[in-house]
């Protein structure tokens, strides 16, 4: 009698009875995900950034899928670069409803430091398929200077 009360069957006189070891199952599988998410080495900003540089300049994309070019502000102040914008949520016909929503929606700003001075004057930005690409070139007076070694 104590083994039927503690270690239930999944039916019972032709009923479903509930199982605790299902219950703990689920509760651990909800635990594993928040811990994959907290322990993540992925980033929770947003927009995801890659960012790389070479003598002549900063490199900076950006993923923004579902955006329009004219949804996305970028301004560069001193040493600062802020990429801002906003996506609108998807609307609903009558008699239509979400069964899972999972894409984000709403404003968002990204500010990056940046690593040295840039000639502000020369900033491009190019939206494609989803990827926002921006260079920054170098200020002249940051750029690496090559130094001649005199011999005596």
């Amino acid at each position: 009698m104590l083994t039927r009360t503690f270690y239930p069957t999944i039916f019972r006189n032709g009923t479903r009875s509930r199982d605790p070891f299902r219950d703990f199952q689920g509760i651990q599988e909800q635990m594993n995900r928040l811990a994959e998410r907290a322990l993540s080495p992925r980033s929770t900003e947003y927009p995801p950034l890659n960012v790389w540089s070479n003598q002549e300049e900063l490199v900076v994309q950006a993923e923004l899928p579902g955006f329009a070019a004219a949804d996305i502000d970028i301004s560069v102040v001193q040493n600062t670069l802020t990429v801002r914008g906003s996506r609108s949520p998807e609307e609903m016909k009558e008699g239509e409803s979400f069964h899972r929503r999972e894409r984000w929606s709403g404003k968002f700003v990204r500010s990056l430091e940046l690593p040295f001075e840039v000639a502000n004057d020369q900033v491009e930005a190019e939206f494609k398929n989803g990827v926002l690409s921006i260079r920054l070139p170098r200020a002249e007076e940051h750029k690496p200077k090559k130094i001649a070694v005199k011999t005596a």
